[in-house]
């Protein structure tokens, strides 16, 4: 969430932030500060009638011992109880409003971020060329089909549209690829590697700023009160939630790799062949820790650590930078990879790499202690996706498939598949 210190001491500076977002939040940061006003100056009052009251009750103790008449002393008390009591009640009401305001308020964009919407997203850097045909390419679920590892009707029938099902060695290949890449990020890139809870609480989902605003978008275990997890992000993000690191623990880096349930409430008819949209998929997430000088430049290196897996499968793609109209409520800055499925002739995000700055640490509690004896402060949160599956196999087979309807494997996953080419099943 953010820091309501720094709204009571630029104002202006958030309510412009906010309205690169969308004009209407600005008038938040009015309500927050009339209501954090309020709130002091009851608090400050209690603490002026507890005085009173405390010197009022030595008084009544003072007047009983010399046998005086302490009658009126113990009315004013407990006329001033009663006033604590209301201001109280008008303190504790008026933090629980900031307190749902601020959990339903997005996070600010940074200024390097454009601004606009979808149609202000800037593509900051290509790699590679999108393949030629000499024929009509294939779009993946009928390469799928055809190659007997794709099977969206059985699918279906088990569980209902959105949710696919791999066969034989498209099972495989997919299993293989979550190896590949769980194995450079731990091998090569530093990360630990973690096998989180599929299941997760309300103050999980919350801490990193999928509730209370996206309720409708998850899948909810009411009986239990737990939530399936839309990404790996949300339980490894608040693995240290409410706990004080040592500074020279960071930065922490995790990798996860999760089946990833969302209900795409909100993008009903769009996108429903193949495994483009789905509301059960695989993927491989990083999470980082990072120091707040920090937290900017590890955008970089952790958006460059899922791009070097499509380097290493030798598909194309191209980093863009989202606009504040286009970013997710709790990121601050994001980067999208893309990579384009000749299939269905669009480009594809297979990643999402976002730093929070203070936004999830401040909701969930994660601090770090600079050095020894100095005063805790929150982290900076970054994740993202290195890679989400669905679309990447699509883009993989529609990209590496010949005009027969095989499939050439790419030569990073040969030896780990056992295969160098995908063939139509036996009629």
């Amino acid at each position: 969430m953010l820091d309501l210190r720094r709204i009571r001491e630029d104002p202006e500076g958030t309510k412009r932030a906010l309205a690169r977002r969308a004009g209407e939040l600005a008038g938040v940061v009015d309500e927050l500060l009339a209501l954090d006003s309020g709130r002091r100056e009851a608090v400050t009052r209690v603490n002026e009638l507890k005085a009173r009251k405390n010197e009022v009750s030595r008084e009544v103790g003072e007047r009983k011992r010399r046998g005086e008449d302490a009658e009126a002393l113990v009315f004013d008390m407990r006329t001033l109880g009663e006033r604590i009591s209301g201001l109280d009640e008008q303190a504790s009401a008026a933090e629980a409003r900031i307190q749902e305001i601020l959990l339903a308020t997005p996070n600010l964009p940074l200024d390097e971020v454009p601004e606009g919407g979808e149609d202000a997203n800037r593509v900051v850097k290509e790699w590679g060329a999108p393949r030629s045909f000499s024929f009509a390419p294939r779009p993946h679920w009928e390469l799928g089909e055809r190659l007997g590892i794709l099977d969206l009707a059985r699918g279906a029938r088990v569980a209902g549209s959105g949710f696919p099902l791999l066969r034989g060695a498209g099972a495989r290949l997919q299993r293989v690829l979550i190896d590949l890449f769980l194995d450079v990020h731990t091998s090569r890139n530093g990360y630990e590697e973690l096998r989180v809870p599929y299941l997760v609480t309300t103050e999980t989902l919350t801490g990193t700023g999928q509730l209370p605003k996206f309720s409708e978008e998850s899948y909810r275990v009411e009986r239990d009160e737990l939530w399936l997890i839309p990404t790996a992000e949300v339980p490894v993000t608040n693995l240290h939630r409410d706990e004080i690191l040592p500074g020279d623990r960071l930065p922490v880096r995790y990798t996860a790799y999760s089946p990833c349930f969302r209900r795409e409430a909100g993008a009903a008819g769009r996108d429903t062949r193949g495994l483009l949209r789905v509301h059960q998929f695989d993927k491989v997430e990083l999470v980082r820790y990072e120091r707040p000088e920090r937290s900017r430049g590890a955008l970089e290196e952790l958006t460059a650590e899922g791009e070097a897996l499509l380097e290493l499968l030798d598909i194309p793609y191209r980093r863009v930078l989202l606009a504040t109209g286009d970013l997710g409520f709790s990121s601050a800055m994001t980067y999208d990879i893309e990579i384009w499925a000749p299939g269905v002739g669009k480009w594809l995000e297979v990643s999402s790499c976002s730093t929070f700055t203070d936004y999830q640490a401040r909701r969930a509690g994660l601090r770090f202690r600079p050095a020894p004896g100095e005063k805790p402060e929150f982290v900076h949160t970054l994740n993202g996706s290195a890679l989400a599956l669905p679309r990447l196999l699509a883009a993989l087979l529609e990209t590496y498939q010949e005009e027969d309807g095989s499939v050439r494997v790419p030569e990073a996953v040969r030896p780990r598949l056992g295969l160098d080419r995908l063939v139509p099943a036996t009629p």
